[in-house]
């Protein structure tokens, strides 16, 4: 059986890392049968999650765990699109994991009251005498990845307009359909759903979550695949957490 490490539930998700998220949906999509484990992200091959151990064989990176599971199980998650489909839902994935997450990563890690609230409790089980600096450090960390990836280099507020630019097209692309590319859902909904949740948790509270929120058909999306694909879970739909 397949096992899934990843960080677990948390900051009212199913999973808090949307890349995790993005490889359980898909799990789920192909039908595959796994089992989830929590880990951090020291214990992978690549020093992220997910990873994945498929019968000995360890796999890090959701892109290529992807890739594994379309070589070996033969699942096309982008089944019934044509060649320009598919070049498309490309096209917004890159989008999503290299434009909408590390605007999410601002959001969560950068902004001083929301990191508070949610990342800087990774830390709680540290020594006593090491928490705060261990805490400062990874803020820190992470704040630089902000810098590097381009957004961080703006004002707060011009960041989030860049943000809402991609959530603008996402919204567009959706339009009145129930997934990304049409009828079926394929495998760039589900890197869709792991970032668009992670921003519009309403654990979290930010310009960017606000800016989401005016995406009525994004915020509809993201409740649809929350039902389907984690039924089982306690999502507070946004409607209903004002």
């Amino acid at each position: 059986m397949i096992t899934l490490y990843g960080f677990g539930a948390g900051f009212g998700l199913p999973e808090i890392s949307p890349f995790v998220a993005k490889t359980e949906v898909q799990l789920k999509m192909a039908g595959l049968a796994y089992r989830k484990q929590k880990a951090m992200p020291p214990a992978s091959p690549k020093g992220q999650l997910p990873f994945i151990d498929d019968e000995g064989q360890s796999i890090a990176d959701s892109t290529f765990i992807r890739a594994h599971f379309e070589a070996k199980y033969g699942f096309d998650f982008d089944a019934g699109l044509d060649r320009r489909q598919r070049a498309q839902a490309w096209a917004f994935e890159r989008m999503i994991e290299h434009h909408v997450y590390w605007a999410m990563i601002g959001a969560r890690w950068v902004d001083p009251d929301n990191f508070a609230r949610g990342p800087a409790h990774f830390f709680d089980g540290a020594p006593d005498d090491r928490r705060e600096k261990l805490r400062e450090d990874a803020q820190f960390r992470v704040a630089e990845n902000y810098l590097l990836s381009g957004l961080g280099r703006h004002a707060p507020d011009d960041d989030v307009e860049l943000a809402a630019r991609s959530l603008f097209a996402l919204s567009v692309q959706l339009a009145d359909q129930p997934y990304l590319m049409g009828e079926k859902p394929c495998g760039t909904d589900a890197t869709a759903f792991g970032a668009l949740a992670g921003i519009l948790t309403p654990f979290f509270d930010s310009k960017l979550r606000a800016r989401a929120e005016q995406f009525s058909n994004l915020t509809a999306y993201v409740d649809r695949m929350m039902q389907h694909y984690y039924p089982e879970f306690a999502w507070t739909p946004l409607q209903q957490a004002a």
